[in-house]
């Protein structure tokens, strides 16, 4: 029996050239994809209910990306969990890019406040874009008796146990807020949790608690009618246009904003991330849905896929920290 002769091993060269070429087909077809996408309709998971600032938002984007896609996006609600329903739905669908959903702070502060979630954060779900900002307050019923955050801490101090804040919600980015605010200056008060804003503004102005936190386009009607006062807003920046101090003048450094993103399921290649984050960005920057967001109370933001995700997870560090100072659970 005669033996046929091997092929000759390839040299290195040849390794290199052919894992070379390999890559670039690769890459090319993955950048096809993205210029081909959307190939179909495209689903937006929104986490809430219908209705709000949020919500508006996200339909804005939704009806701008089908303009330039020219394929239909559809809104979809998945509310509930403190927004869990929602990202675990889009943790779970096809990683093609034609599904993917909003987030809140939530998404940052769900891995530690609540135990048992049904999706891995990090490992299930990848950043596409930070879209805004929202900007948090702090307001005191009227007659309460301080007017500024200094001295808001001051009868905190001589008055222990006496203060009552209102947030919508245990767990919420407000509630965290003002746990960060109680640790950062070393006072304390009382946390009073509603189910949602109404409910927390109707004790306020009934003079049964004495502050709430809220987002600030929420409780600016009632201070512009004189049934709130501004005690300081929570951003890093005073709010455009206004003329209300933040805590940061008080407590360098401090700044808690509620963020509003992107988020696709973990696979989805990055070739169609980047390409969701190109277009929403170039809808961001339009000049009337900058104007549109920034009626909504927010601040445009439209980062890059990386910065949202090393955004996140410092958040979630942040929060998590706090969350188990506090001893906060979920309701």
């Amino acid at each position: 029996m005669t033996r046929q002769a091997l092929p000759p091993r390839p040299t290195r060269r040849q390794l290199l050239m052919t894992g070379a070429l390999l890559a670039a087909g690769l890459g090319g077809t993955s950048e096809a994809a993205a210029q081909a996408y959307p190939k179909g309709p495209v689903k937006i998971i929104i986490p809430f209910a219908p209705g709000g600032p949020t919500d508006t938002v996200g339909r804005l984007i939704a009806q701008k990306l089908q303009d330039i896609w020219g394929q239909p996006v559809i809104v979809d609600y998945k509310p509930g969990a403190g927004t869990a329903i929602g990202a675990d739905f889009v943790a779970k669908s096809p990683a093609d890019g034609l599904t993917f959903g909003m987030v809140n702070s939530s998404f940052a502060v769900n891995p530690s406040l609540r135990k048992s979630l049904p999706y891995d954060t990090l490992k299930d779900l990848a950043g596409i874009t930070q879209i805004a900002n929202l900007q948090l307050a702090m307001v005191a019923r009227p007659d309460a008796p301080f007017n500024t955050l200094p001295e808001l801490i001051a009868y905190a101090k001589k008055n222990p146990g006496k203060l009552t804040y209102g947030t919508p919600g245990a767990g919420s980015t407000t509630h965290l807020g003002a746990e960060l605010l109680k640790r950062e200056a070393g006072f304390d008060m009382l946390h009073s949790p509603f189910k949602g804003s109404a409910p927390a503004h109707t004790e306020l102005m009934g003079g049964r608690i004495d502050i709430v936190v809220d987002p600030f386009l929420s409780v600016l009607p009632y201070v512009k009618a004189g049934r709130m006062k501004m005690i300081a807003t929570l951003g890093d920046r005073r709010v455009p246009g206004f003329d209300y101090p933040t805590v940061a003048e008080t407590i360098p450094g401090f700044h808690v904003n509620a963020l509003l993103g992107f988020v696709a399921p973990r696979g989805t290649p990055a070739a169609i991330i980047q390409k969701i984050q190109a277009d929403t960005e170039k809808v961001l920057r339009q000049p009337d849905m900058r104007k549109r967001i920034e009626e909504q109370g927010m601040e445009v933001v439209a980062s890059k896929p990386e910065q949202f995700e090393a955004f996140v997870q410092a958040e979630m560090k942040r929060w998590a920290r706090v969350i188990e100072d506090a001893g906060i659970q979920a309701e």
